[in-house]
């Protein structure tokens, strides 16, 4: 204790002092600094985010989605895992015009059994009326499309699935769909094969590379890559991403 008369050097403080903080400051932060962020850190995004979100691919109720290409490229598995996610709601449908169309390959690509409905029509005849009535009561459907069949029809087809609210998926088996009938139309022109570098190794993904048209990508062409990298989760990203192959191949 200090006594009167006692002195304290300049610069010293008392050994008793040292190391204490007054109570009432204990715990309070300066108000000028509650909330704030420090401006090195404002608008920074963690590096491990940066770069891992991609746009995922998907049916979208009232519209047509177009998928062409030669057989063997892939765009059947692509078709089933879009009905994955409606899927997961209500039933969907597959129509089956050539009799190769396996349920273990949607089964595979995430469709629910109790929820796939396959339909094997390959009466070029019969398969419009076959069409509308599966989007007449469900809400997702994949549908070859053999050939010679009218554009007419397929606009017919095309407004159904408008009116109903149902998601339409076709698959032209030759050729290609009328002009401005598909709000986004994906065209196959190849495969490439990640992971057998130098000619050995593992392969480890299978990319469908497309080209992207109609209103969802503003009328553009864009070349793309698709990724289904199994999640059940098929991905679209501008300058190419990933597809593994299933039991549907064509």
């Amino acid at each position: 204790m200090l006594g009167v008369g006692d002195t304290v050097p300049v610069g010293r403080t008392p050994p008793e002092v040292v190391g204490r903080t007054p109570p009432e400051v204990v715990g309070r932060t300066p108000p000028e600094v509650v909330g704030r962020t420090p401006p090195e850190v404002v608008g920074r995004t963690p590096p491990e985010v940066v770069g891992r979100t991609t746009p995922r691919l998907a049916v979208q109720p009232g519209r047509v989605l177009a998928l062409e290409g030669a057989p063997g490229l892939g765009m059947t598995r692509i078709a089933l895992a879009l009905l994955a996610e409606p899927a997961r709601s209500a039933p969907v449908a597959a129509v089956d015009v050539r009799g190769w169309l396996s349920p273990a390959a949607a089964w595979e690509a995430g469709v629910p059994a109790e929820r796939l409905v396959v339909v094997r029509c390959g009466d070029r005849s019969l398969w419009p009326k076959v069409a509308a009535a599966l989007l007449d009561g469900i809400g997702a459907v994949y549908a070859e499309v053999p050939s010679g069949i009218p554009d007419r029809v397929l606009h017919r087809l095309a407004a159904l699935a408008r009116s109903r609210g149902a998601a339409l998926v076709l698959r032209p088996l030759r050729g290609s769909l009328p002009a401005g009938l598909a709000h986004l139309r994906l065209t196959a022109s190849g495969v490439r094969w990640e992971g057998a570098e130098a000619g050995h190794g593992r392969l480890t993904r299978r990319l469908v590379v497309v080209r992207a048209s109609g209103r969802a990508v503003g009328g553009v062409e864009r070349s793309l890559e698709v990724d289904d990298d199994g999640s059940h989760a098929v991905r679209l990203v501008p300058g190419l991403a990933a597809a593994s192959a299933g039991r549907a191949a064509g």
